[in-house]
């Protein structure tokens, strides 16, 4: 991390004297590393500028989704939710972090039934009655990155796939109540294995969470089916994604050979997820997008 002096600016930016600010972090920090844990760097952490900045990015992604909350519906071609994703973040100023990112052809990522993630929007693709359907959405706004998604239900489905739906839903709640500052990122991504396993679905091992917030993908990467005491440490400043993505069946995967995208169940069974952003505080965290 380099020499600061007690009296230097700190590395943070915050124009403090580094004793007044992030001494006492970073001594912490140390304490935990000589320890074996795995310690995040200054540059993944986040200022209350970046905080900012993530806010205000965030003010589009869910006006994104929020839109499509109330548009989507039997009939609608995910085409089509690309197109809404794509016109509302311009006209808010933002941009679609998806598109053409390593390649993506589209602004928005909607995944149906068997799909896990990253499907690839289509005017072929029209909603039926009984499906299920993921919209991922990621925003840039002034260089800061906003990520999240949902889960929609279209028309009628059995009592048991909308329990499906709202027990994904609440695994992001049950690993919320682990982010807490000093604690390893593998006890949330152990509770939330450990709650969809009760429930008797899978959690896909191969896709995790991620920072975000000053890129798209940044460190750490996020485990949700980890052990406790290990992973990460969750520091006051860290910026991450909690999004298991749950299947009904099996956790086993595979890609989409002619697109090189889409990820679905090997077994064909539904796959859901939920995507919230937050940043650890030093009482607990904050969502940031949802």
């Amino acid at each position: 991390m380099g020499q600061i002096g007690r009296n230097d600016p700190c590395w943070c930016g915050s124009h403090k004297k580094y004793k007044q600010c992030h001494l006492a972090f970073d001594e912490k920090l140390k304490i935990f590393r000589e320890k074996g844990y795995t310690v995040p760097e200054h540059d993944i952490i986040k200022t209350p500028e970046d905080i900012e900045g993530i806010k205000k990015s965030s003010e589009i992604n869910r006006a994104c989704l929020d839109y499509v909350a109330e548009h989507i519906g039997e009939g609608v071609s995910t085409q089509e939710i690309d197109e809404w994703v794509a016109r509302i973040t311009r006209d808010m100023g933002g941009t679609c972090a998806t598109l053409g990112y390593e390649g993506f052809p589209k602004s928005v990522c909607t995944s149906i039934n068997d799909q896990v993630c990253h499907g690839i929007p289509s005017e072929d693709d029209v909603l039926q009655n009984g499906d299920i359907v993921n919209v991922d959405c990621t925003t840039i706004l002034n260089g800061y990155y906003a990520d999240s998604s949902r889960m929609f239900i279209i028309g009628d489905v059995e009592p048991k796939i909308r329990q499906f739906v709202d027990d994904v839903h609440e695994a992001v709640n049950v690993g919320l109540k682990e982010v807490k500052p000093w604690v390893c990122l593998g006890d949330m991504g152990n509770a939330i294995n450990m709650f969809c396993k009760s429930k008797g679905y899978s959690v896909v091992e191969e896709i995790g969470g991620h920072g975000c917030g000053r890129d798209f993908h940044e460190e750490p990467w996020v485990s949700f089916v980890s052990k406790p005491g290990t992973e990460m440490l969750m520091v006051p400043g860290l910026c991450f994604t909690i999004e298991p993505m749950v299947n009904m069946g099996k956790h086993d995967i595979f890609t989409d050979e002619d697109n090189g995208w889409t990820v679905y169940t090997d077994d064909g069974s539904l796959s859901a997820q939920w995507e919230v952003q937050l940043v650890v505080t030093e009482t607990g965290y904050e969502i940031l997008t949802w």
